[in-house]
């Protein structure tokens, strides 16, 4: 008799469910959160484990990986779709109720399961967070020091990252009380852009050292960040069979709600991955405003803006931007300027 399985994840434990193929209660017991502790309940002669099902969150990754090199048929699911089974399942909402939802989803099979990444594609993803949040922290801090001098008439004006230091104290040179409070500011400034600056000469390295990511940069608009991004987001080209499928992936494709003879089509879904959805849309726009040479992806954007505006050209131009990419990363081509292929030479 076949076993299903459905664990119930929090940061200290984790509740574990297991029901057999006509839905009965096996076993259920709280277990510590480590992928140990789980092979120690799970690895018992006696289950003939079918299906193990772990919904996808913070140690979702972790908890999978251990699972999978244990040799356990193990499943990462949907989140959205298991609170929709599980509200529909259930009345009162806790832990084991839980466990034991998504152990007869298993059985069921009623279940999406989502892809997880490698572990290079982890380590990259964290290396682009890092840089994103200091990046935004440093940006902050600027225009809260902005904000407080301002507050005595007192204006920082456009200044460059070289220079917005030397702006600032010399507005403050005359007030003793203003350097001491702008200082220990100035200081932590400095410590996040250095940190940036690391950050950043990491992420041109990687994208350098990697054969796929110098390839996407061929694409006008496109730089490190973004075919890091791109890489580290997609991971494995070959799981999407088109690639027309990566831009509803992540969030950029609009969304149809259609009842009855009611039929409307919405704004961009703005599911999936958000920061690799902002980095398209940056992509596109320096495409469209700050590379001089046209292209035909261009000119297709320029088009788009005449009938609908610049802001959904720009939405259209980064959903492009992911299908072609994707077809480059799966053919091994470079970007082509122009839609006609180059003539080929014939030998005489």
């Amino acid at each position: 008799m076949k076993h299903y399985v459905g664990l119930d994840v929090s940061i200290k434990e984790t509740s574990v469910c297991i029901v057999d193929e006509n839905g009965k209660l096996c076993r259920e017991r709280k277990v510590a959160s480590h992928p140990d502790d789980l092979v120690a309940i799970l690895n018992d002669p006696a289950l003939n484990l079918d299906r193990i099902g772990l919904e996808a969150g913070p140690l979702s990754q972790w908890l999978f990986d251990g699972l999978a090199k244990a040799g356990f048929p193990v499943v990462c699911i949907e989140t959205r779709h298991t609170k929709a089974f599980l509200e529909a399942l259930q009345q009162n909402k806790s832990d084991r109720n839980d466990a034991r939802g998504i152990a007869n989803m298993m059985r069921v099979g009623l279940f999406k399961d989502v892809h997880v990444k490698t572990l290079g594609s982890q380590k990259r993803r964290a290396l682009l967070t890092a840089r994103s949040l200091l990046q935004e922290k440093a940006i902050d801090l600027e225009n809260e020091m902005r904000g407080l001098l301002r507050n005595f008439g007192l204006k920082v004006g456009q200044t460059s990252g070289g220079t917005f230091e030397r702006r600032i104290l010399e507005l403050v040179e005359n007030d003793a009380e203003l350097v001491e409070i702008m200082q220990p500011l100035l200081d932590g400034r400095r410590k996040l852009r250095e940190g940036l600056a690391k950050l950043e000469k990491r992420v041109r390295s990687e994208a350098k050292n990697d054969d796929v990511c110098r390839r996407l940069m061929t694409v006008p608009g496109v730089g490190a960040v973004v075919s890091l991004a791109y890489v580290a987001t997609v991971d494995i080209p070959t799981r999407f069979r088109h690639s027309r499928s990566v831009g509803a992936v992540l969030g950029l494709t609009p969304v149809l709600n259609q009842s009855g003879e009611v039929s409307r089509v919405g704004h961009v879904s703005l599911r999936g991955d958000a920061m690799m959805r902002r980095l398209l849309y940056e992509a596109a726009q320096s495409m469209m405003t700050r590379v001089v040479k046209w292209c035909w992806l261009k000119a297709w954007a320029m088009n788009v803006t005449k009938r609908h505006g610049s802001k959904k050209a720009k939405v259209a131009l980064a959903r492009r931007l992911a299908v072609v990419m994707h077809r480059m990363w799966v053919d091994g081509s470079e970007f082509r300027w122009t839609k006609i292929e180059p003539p080929t030479s014939v030998a005489a």
